[in-house]
């Protein structure tokens, strides 16, 4: 049976809501890890949870077991070895889709969102959450507890925005929620001033925080499909074009190339890590980028 984190999203999506279909692709990609768990220090108790293969026995709450037969360990306030904040964009030009048989890209940004913040809780991590476009429209501090997943899922349904997008600022208040050294995850189309981006990302490496940009991209973004002269909107300005995608259509794959290579290079350069996403890659793809910078910086 193939695992939920490899299917087409747009399939995925319509089997269930955004909490049921975030749970599916965490679990298949865990499928695919075998990691023992990591080994946090004792320091303030938090809570329980249960017991897994792993674990060192002497966490193991004996007293428990012994009134009920379950086995649970005691966590640990300094087991939460990162603080992360996922900062995603939910303005207007992220309500755009180039076909109906696709997610629109804050549909698939918002499933893939509530998918890193479980695999996040799940590595004992604490997970906070900053949606914005041109104003702070949700600001969900970090938390480490398992039951914060559903108030993080809970912002996600909120459903408010659609301005333009102030990428910088949401960075700066972040950084700020994350506090000590962190991981700081923007998903975002980045319709948005890169210099302004790059003058942010230095300031987040700078105070010790480590960056990973996904960009989220439709695939008639990247190279414009064939069809009538058409108006083409900028959905971020109102601004109308009047286009003939045959005549143009080289030339706007070399433009967009070029821009995708820009972010690339300005992000990287100010010590950020970047990956270019498509809404119509299975999920399971995005979702190594953000495991992968997580395990660099824990």
């Amino acid at each position: 049976m193939t695992r939920a984190d490899l299917l087409d999203p747009a399939i995925l999506a319509s089997l269930g809501h955004i909490e049921l279909t975030a749970r599916w692709i965490v679990d298949g990609f865990m499928s695919g890890l075998h990691r023992s768990p990591r080994k946090g220090g004792a320091a303030e108790f938090a809570e329980h949870r249960a017991y897994l293969p792993g674990d060192e026995l002497r966490y193991l709450d004996w007293k428990v077991a012994a009134r009920s037969d379950r086995l649970v360990v005691k966590r640990f306030e300094e087991e939460t070895n990162l603080r992360a904040t996922i900062v995603l964009d939910v303005s207007r030009s992220m309500r755009w889709t180039g076909s109906d048989r696709r997610l629109d890209k804050l549909a698939y940004a918002e499933r893939l969102t509530a998918a890193i913040s479980l695999l996040y809780i799940r590595q004992r991590d604490a997970v906070g959450l900053l949606r914005f476009d041109d104003a702070i429209r949700t600001a969900v501090p970090p938390r480490a507890r398992e039951g914060h997943w559903q108030r993080l899922i809970a912002a996600l349904a909120t459903g408010d925005g659609g301005g333009a997008s102030a990428g910088p600022a949401a960075l700066a208040r972040a950084a700020h929620a994350v506090g000590r050294r962190g991981m700081i995850v923007l998903v975002s189309d980045l319709l948005m001033e890169t210099d302004d981006v790059a003058r942010a990302a230095r300031a987040l490496r700078a105070s010790g925080h480590q960056l990973v940009v996904l960009h989220i991209m439709d695939p008639a973004e990247r190279s414009l499909e064939p069809g009538p002269e058409a108006v083409y909107v900028d959905p971020e300005t109102g601004l109308e074009v009047p286009v003939a995608p045959a005549e143009v259509r080289d030339a706007y794959a070399a433009t967009v190339e070029r821009a995708i290579a820009d972010w690339r290079r300005l992000l990287t350069g100010a010590g950020a890590g970047y990956a270019t996403v498509m809404t119509d890659a299975p999920f399971g793809i995005p979702l190594r980028a953000a495991f992968a910078a997580r395990e660099g910086l824990a």
